[in-house]
């Protein structure tokens, strides 16, 4: 095994030499050559100062030739270390034609590739030997430097508007024939009816003060869309355990309160029947709970990730921002909350999946009058605001008058990046720990 380890990386200098002496005849080849390929493709020192030298000369003359890259690599020292003359002359020999330049350039970027995969490798055998590291976290940077395996940054991102458009058109033609949803529904007539659900790609930000249900609206999203629509769901919990979660869950599904959970004495027959029914019912929901300690982003990425790949991931939930630590020591609290917003945003765009995010509001709510929150309220807030997709503000006045409108909450959509904001009015069951849609013909009285 240790002569695997003591051989040389894998290259093919043939091509390497091929690739830039079709580069040396043809304008054409550069380009083609610059679509897949960049300068750490290449294995040879020295083919790499030749392919970033030849790069720098086209932008700046267009056309190059040997004797302007000789000229340009004498006049900076360097003539000497790429072999001399001679062997960048012999470069153009390698290419007898400029037409399979796209070939040698896929040769050259799949031992790169392998290259690639020996030194993340390397690098996660070298994790799996680091002494006080802790194994989940040592899980989370192996998965997420595997992921990154055969990532190609050089490939072409840009369309044209037509193709752009006609994907466009053919994604709104097959939502409205029925073939593909219009997105994560969260369960809620009116909210979906505005935001036709959540969509892939989104930050949606949930925000409140302590006890408002900010968690219950998450889990209400992520139950509905896994229990429900049967889409692969998964919520990150660093306030409540899974037993809690489990509770709620039932309590939410069965219309059994909350707290007979917690004491198994209250349960009836008809209740264990209910509970019973709801258990088989759970084994084929793709529902997922993680409450690991001390979460981490890279954790929470490498683990939607692996559920992406192998669950088709369509919702993921974080309960709750500010509970969240980068484990490096640091200064300013409000930009390593901010640099988490942003994190999850990337993630969202990567995945293609909505991220819910929960977050505190800070007490400037409760020094008004009406009490009502406002987006400016999200504590250590930074970069939230700007981030988010949507942002839903969750209020309910009884919480501070048990008159005023005891048992109805308002959840107010702060921002919406793809329409309009408006309120919504639901119910809060907080015995049976979920919200729900208010009658069709329902009135607020505010």
């Amino acid at each position: 095994m240790s002569d695997i380890f003591n051989q040389e990386p894998p290259h093919k200098d043939d091509a390497e030499r091929t690739v830039l002496g079709a580069m040396l005849q043809s304008r054409d080849a550069v380009d083609e050559a610059r679509q897949k390929l960049t300068e750490n493709d290449f294995y040879q020192p020295n083919h790499r100062t030749i392919w970033q030298t030849i790069c720098e000369l086209n932008d700046k003359h267009g056309n190059v030739d040997v004797t302007l890259l000789c000229s340009t690599l004498n006049e900076r020292k360097m003539l000497d270390r790429v072999g001399g003359i001679d062997y960048v002359s012999k470069l153009v020999d390698s290419a007898p034609t400029t037409s399979n330049v796209s070939v040698y350039a896929g040769m050259v970027k799949d031992t790169a590739k392998r290259r690639d995969i020996v030194r993340i490798g390397t690098k996660i055998t070298q994790l799996g030997y680091t002494p006080d590291a802790e194994t989940d976290s040592i899980i989370g940077a192996a998965l997420d430097e595997a992921f990154h395996i055969g990532d190609d940054d050089s490939s072409t991102d840009y369309r044209d508007i037509y193709t752009v458009s006609t994907d466009m058109l053919d994604h709104l033609d097959k939502i409205a024939k029925g073939e593909i949803e219009e997105g994560v529904h969260t369960g809620f007539r009116d909210i979906d009816d505005v935001t036709h659900g959540l969509q892939p790609g989104q930050m949606i930000v949930v925000a409140g003060r302590p006890a408002m249900g900010k968690s219950t609206l998450g889990m209400d999203f992520a139950r509905h869309a896994a229990i429900h629509d049967n889409m692969c769901s998964v919520v990150f919990s660093l306030e409540m355990s899974r037993e809690e979660i489990a509770q709620r869950l039932f309590a939410a599904e069965t219309n059994i309160p909350l707290n007979v959970f917690r004491d198994p004495t209250q349960m009836t027959d008809e209740r264990w029947d209910a509970v019973n029914d709801l258990w088989k019912k759970l084994e084929e929901k793709p529902l997922y709970i993680d409450d690991s300690a001390n979460l981490k982003i890279p954790d929470i990425r490498a683990k939607c990730r692996r559920l992406k790949e192998t669950k088709d991931l369509k919702l993921v939930v974080v309960d709750y921002l500010q509970l969240m630590s980068s484990g490096r020591m640091t200064e300013n609290r409000q930009q390593e909350v901010s640099d988490f917003s942003r994190q999850f945003k990337l993630l969202a765009k990567e995945l293609q999946v909505p991220v819910v995010i929960l977050s505190q509001l800070n007490r400037n709510v409760e020094m008004r009058a009406d009490k009502v929150p406002q987006m400016s309220d999200l504590r250590e807030s930074g970069s939230i605001e700007q981030d988010a997709d949507v942002v839903f503000l969750v209020h309910r006045p009884d919480a501070y008058d048990k008159e005023d409108r005891p048992g109805e909450a308002d959840i107010i959509m702060a921002k919406h990046r793809n329409g309009p904001t408006e309120t919504f009015h639901l119910a809060f069951l907080g015995r049976n720990s979920k919200f729900k849609d208010m009658p069709q013909d329902y009135t607020t009285g505010i």
